[in-house]
């Protein structure tokens, strides 16, 4: 189930430590930032204490969660990456995912990649893999940032502005891309819908185009909307 790390504007964090004795509690009262959902094990708690890299890997995820509430960040959730996970990003709509993951991260990396592929959102990936072959493939599978364990808490709001920066300079282009093939498909339909009325009516260039304008001024409909009207019930009458 998700866990909810905030209230009212003041957050607070209570996570066990390497062993399961000491605990860090914080309370932070800051405005509300981006909202972010973690992708991750809920638990921080390691079994076995002579596991070192479960240990390494508990410490790292502490250290970005606290990181983020002393930087004014609002944790959502924590949420597993499972088969449910694109259900629960759609209901809580976060601002951004950040994955924390270990080793072993394809998985929960595709599993957060599909989630987020109708309703794009930025991705950061912190793992404590500092194998930099899969790094190609993550960026080309929609993570915005790729951040090996390392990571001072003082440093999570430099990444994180960064990542959010390119996310919206990519959203950007992405829109500009869709524009202009939008318009280009505009006016290839514009230019068949004339060349029809030219046929049709005998009417010179200038003229059809005028018809077109009028139409759609007439219908309150778009010059790109009529010229698919006459395309389609052409079409049916060839």
């Amino acid at each position: 189930m998700p866990r909810a790390l905030h209230s009212r504007g003041r957050r607070s964090l209570s996570l066990a430590g390497p062993r399961g004795g000491v605990k860090f509690a914080l309370i932070i009262g800051m405005k509300p930032s981006l909202r972010i959902v973690i992708v991750a094990p809920d638990s921080l708690a390691v079994d076995d204490p002579t596991d070192e890299n479960a240990e390494s890997q508990a410490e790292r995820s502490r250290s970005l969660r606290i990181g983020l509430l002393e930087n004014g960040y609002n944790i959502v959730a924590v949420l597993p990456a499972d088969v449910f996970l694109p259900d629960r990003l759609a209901q809580i709509a976060p601002d951004m995912v950040i994955v924390d993951a270990e080793s072993g991260a394809r998985d929960t990396l595709e599993h957060v990649v599909v989630a987020t592929r109708d309703a794009r959102r930025p991705i950061v990936l912190f793992t404590n893999d500092d194998d930099t072959t899969h790094v190609g493939a993550a960026i080309a599978a929609g993570v915005t940032a790729y951040v090996v364990s390392g990571l001072a808490a003082d440093r999570v709001r430099p990444v994180l502005e960064v990542a959010l920066a390119r996310f919206e300079h990519e959203e950007s282009l992405r829109r500009e891309l869709a524009d202009a093939r939008t318009q280009l498909s505009d006016r290839k339909t514009i230019d068949r819908a004339k060349g029809i009325l030219m046929k049709r009516q005998g009417l010179p260039e200038s003229e059809a185009y005028a018809l077109l304008r009028k139409a759609a001024m007439d219908k309150g409909l778009k010059l790109a909307d009529v010229a698919q009207r006459i395309v389609d019930v052409a079409d049916l009458l060839t």
